[in-house]
């Protein structure tokens, strides 16, 4: 296994990209309203990064990929294509994005709750989401184990009474979009000690029913969940620094540290 650790000048522009990426979910926020389309926020987020962030999403033409960002709606688990399909009041999104800026990759996405009220199930399963991620970063520092993230995220899901989905996973990011390690959400046997310069995504997918998904067979993209009930995820992309880790694509809406040190 191939795993890049990260020299200080590519730390840095890490940092430069992580917070670019952090910016464009920022920036998208109050434009997630009722009878907005995918399409629009799509359109909104690819200006931004090329016009105001100077930078390329990632995502547009990836392995034929057609659109700057995933937009990922109720029961779509994860890239989810960006269409004429209108926002409803109470809809759960997910938007994912991918900035890429001076040949480096900042990954990020999180959910937003259209017009700000929806079932307390739909609040739940976010916050279990956002929940879960947080858990798993507070366990990473040099010394730990990757099998620590999966577990961490297992814990929090089980309590919730919600699943996992297995099929997808965070991966090593830098120079290249998807690196090693990958990294699994849930509890696994994946052993691998972590190192400083180390960078990787921690994006775990929760579903209110099963874990098991389904790939839309026209599109090739749209993952949904079998049993059509919703679905949440959130991401962040990590560093692992010799005490501890630093969120690399933290936003200022959240209420937690950029830097934890162990």
């Amino acid at each position: 296994m191939a795993i890049t650790l990260k020299n200080p000048s590519e730390i840095e522009k890490m940092r430069i990209v992580g917070a670019a990426t952090a910016r464009v979910l920022e920036m998208i926020s109050p434009h997630i309203v009722p009878g907005v389309t995918t399409d629009e926020l799509d359109q909104i987020m690819n200006d931004y990064i090329e016009k105001v962030e100077n930078a390329k999403s990632a995502d547009l033409g990836y392995r034929g990929y057609p659109k700057a960002t995933c937009i990922s709606v109720n029961e779509v688990v994860c890239h989810g294509i960006p269409n004429n399909h209108k926002l409803h009041q109470g809809d759960i999104v997910n938007i994912d994005v991918t900035v890429l800026k001076d040949g480096y990759h900042g990954d990020s996405s999180r959910m937003y709750i259209v017009g700000n009220h929806t079932s307390p199930r739909n609040h739940a399963l976010c916050k279990c989401a956002q929940e879960s991620m947080y858990a798993a970063i507070r366990t990473i520092h040099p010394g730990s184990n990757l099998t620590e993230i999966g577990a961490a995220i297992q814990k929090i899901a089980d309590k919730a009474g919600f699943s996992i989905v297995r099929d997808y996973c965070g991966h090593g990011i830098g120079a290249g979009f998807h690196e090693e390690p990958q990294v699994l959400h849930y509890k696994n046997n994946y052993n691998l000690v972590l190192e400083a310069g180390m960078c990787f995504t921690i994006e775990p997918m929760i579903n209110a029913g099963t874990f098991k998904v389904k790939v839309n067979k026209k599109d090739g993209w749209t993952v949904t969940t079998q049993d059509k009930q919703p679905s949440a995820q959130y991401e962040h992309t990590l560093l692992v620094l010799p005490d501890g880790v630093e969120v690399l694509t933290l936003r200022s809406d959240e209420d937690f540290p950029r830097i934890i040190t162990h």
